[in-house]
């Protein structure tokens, strides 16, 4: 099989592979040792480019988790007389390493549930507090050998063999290492992982197509929680002795350097982290000394200093600097799988043509003191489009906000297909086939056009982490992929489908976003100034488009200040100015009404 013919992800794991193979055989004993601190750093570091780099959420308390898990191993390992219950496990490493999974993902749970709802530097402020809570509980554990720890840790055993050598844990520790990669790129080429990736700046989008970002944190935070339990496992028996310090503040910081050093929104920017951290710091510790004549603190004082040039100099990391000087052929983007395949993803009921679909009675938004909407009342069949226009200010983006389940009304009621829906969540209504884009555009610029229109399939998906992580959701994602290409072949941008979503022009972004609302298969289209930014014939295409659906039976109601588009393409028109209904007709009623060419059309925006 020619080069060319493997996938990126394959072929970057034939590689590390390979380099991992030759590791004892050309290097001397002590690199190897080394080397394998850089491994269980490597692992703890790849949750963190997970947690951090792909999902937004800072922490720098995983060192602490870590310990959890080493502590665990430590204990069970080196304790004569275990409680009844657990005594089966003192003697098996395969316990103390599920024991240690599953004490650090419950601690993880428990944790994740206090911070992860926190926002802004709340979040990474969060993670300090309780990472500095459990070294200190480390220290203060009798029964885990306070501040003196854990030692006399007998070696690993495994199938029989002893474990006791650098040598001899080289490769367990770097094929844990390897399978964690995979895992993490299996799970980020999936619909949870393109999920978790919507976290980083897009959660309001996110969860109006359909995705439980809060459960999407909370999965990636107890990946990164596996990742450093399993290498507080590999810890323990690699160093045969436990105690608080590697588990502190200080380390989790050290870890955030590793990720960013190597690359923070990339996996294999954990390995380049690692390596260049622990290198670094020892290539220091032993050449300052030297230098100054005297010892002291001061390889943190250069290794500082080299941070901050480095985060200059390069801040996205080593990855991306390396990553566009490697051949074409590792870094090219791949054919969607499933673009031939003939199974669709399959499509809810339609409602009956006139049906109505959406009914707002005298819904009222106040915030204190200003009214924003005030006793409005509209309805859409299915089969029909409805623009509602007003000059700026007149409240037409808090209305929508309310019928998308963004917002709340503070009275009145809102229909959908029947069924209130006041106090419902955006996810919910989107659920029940309510789909919109938004009037300042939101999708993930470094993502692919097809991703991004994806991400509106989300809850069309019946795969979840297990098989992402394993790689048996691919006739589901083909299915979601065939979807989201259709849907923009549909639309006019079929051929962007690996272009990132961010070098698109405004007006593509925008078709892009129709594109992602209609992969979620709505019978409700919700569009906020979908013509802006369109050139003539980009506009004279969006609305043969909406025709269409029309056509189809699908209801769409969209806030467009083009008069021209609006007029030619809809069946009644809304009329808002300060929050309050003026008008509400036909198209040429609304050209002719007084009121509406004194508010609106005589003084355009």
């Amino acid at each position: 099989m020619k080069p060319a013919n493997l996938s990126p992800k394959t072929l970057s794991i034939l590689c590390v592979g390979l380099a991992i193979a030759l590791g004892p055989i050309v290097l001397p004993e002590y690199q190897v040792s080394q080397v394998n601190n850089i491994g269980i750093f490597a692992l703890v570091t790849l949750g963190l480019i997970l947690l951090t780099g792909v999902a937004g959420m800072t922490s720098f308390g995983q060192a602490a988790f870590v310990g959890i898990s080493a502590y665990t191993t430590g204990y069970l390992a080196t304790s004569e007389q275990l409680p009844d219950w657990l005594g089966w496990a003192g003697a098996s490493p395969w316990a103390a390493l599920a024991i240690g999974l599953l004490l650090t993902l419950a601690v993880a749970t428990l944790l994740g549930g206090l911070t992860l709802k926190l926002s802004g530097h709340y979040l990474p402020l969060g993670t300090i507090a309780w990472g500095l809570s459990l070294y200190y509980l480390f220290g203060t554990l009798e029964f885990l050998g306070g501040h003196t720890g854990i030692s006399g840790i007998p070696p690993l055993q495994l199938f029989g063999l002893t474990l006791d050598q650098g040598y001899e844990l080289y490769y367990l520790i770097w094929a844990l290492v390897l399978v964690a990669v995979i895992v993490t790129l299996n799970l980020l080429d999936s619909r949870e992982g393109r999920a978790i990736r919507a976290l980083r700046g897009g959660q309001l989008m996110a969860e109006s197509m359909g995705v439980n970002t809060y459960r999407s944190k909370l999965l990636a935070f107890l990946v990164a929680a596996t990742f450093a339990a399993i290498a507080g496992w590999l810890y323990a028996y690699t160093q045969r002795f436990v105690a608080p310090a590697p588990f502190s503040l200080q380390s989790g910081i050290d870890y955030m350097f590793m990720a960013l050093i190597g690359g923070v929104g990339q996996v294999w920017g954990a390995l380049l982290g690692a390596a260049s951290v622990t290198f670094l710091k020892q290539w220091l510790q032993d050449l300052l000394p030297h230098l100054l004549g005297k010892s002291g603190n001061y390889e943190s004082i250069v290794f500082g200093l080299l941070i901050v040039w480095l985060m200059q100099k390069v801040p996205g990391g080593i990855w991306s600097w390396l990553s566009p000087k490697l051949p074409d052929w590792k870094i090219k983007k791949p054919a969607a799988p499933g673009a031939e395949s003939g199974e669709k993803l399959v499509r809810r009921p339609q409602p009956q043509a006139g049906e109505v679909i959406l009914d707002v009675r005298k819904v009222t938004r106040r915030f204190g003191g200003l009214v924003a909407n005030n006793d409005l009342s509209l309805s859409v069949k299915a089969g029909e489009i409805l623009a509602v226009i007003g000059p700026n200010g007149a409240g037409k983006s808090t209305l929508f906000n309310q019928l998308s389940c963004v917002d709340t009304p503070t009275s009145g009621e809102i229909h959908f297909r029947g069924v209130q829906v006041n106090g419902r969540n955006a996810r919910q209504i989107a659920g029940q086939g309510l789909s919109r884009t938004f009037q300042h555009v939101k999708l993930l610029p470094t993502m692919t056009v097809l991703e991004n229109v994806a991400i509106g399939a989300h809850l069309r998906g019946e795969c979840g982490f297990i098989s992402a992580a394993l790689r048996l959701d691919r006739k589901d994602e083909a299915k979601l992929l065939q979807e989201a290409r259709y849907q923009l072949e549909r639309v006019g941008l079929g051929n962007y489908l690996h272009v990132e979503a961010g070098s698109l022009a405004l007006g593509q972004q925008r078709i892009l976003e129709i594109a992602r609302a209609l992969c979620a298969d709505p019978c409700l289209l919700l569009l906020d100034e979908p013509a802006a930014g369109l050139r003539h014939m980009e506009k004279q295409a969006l609305a043969d488009l909406l025709r269409k659906l029309r056509a189809e039976g699908m209801a769409v109601l969209l806030v467009e200040h083009d008069m021209d588009f609006v007029m030619g393409l809809v069946d009644r028109v809304f009329v808002m100015e300060f929050g309050q209904r003026i008008a509400e007709g036909l198209p040429e009623e609304i050209q002719k009404n007084p009121a509406v060419l004194e508010a609106y059309l005589g003084g355009a925006e």
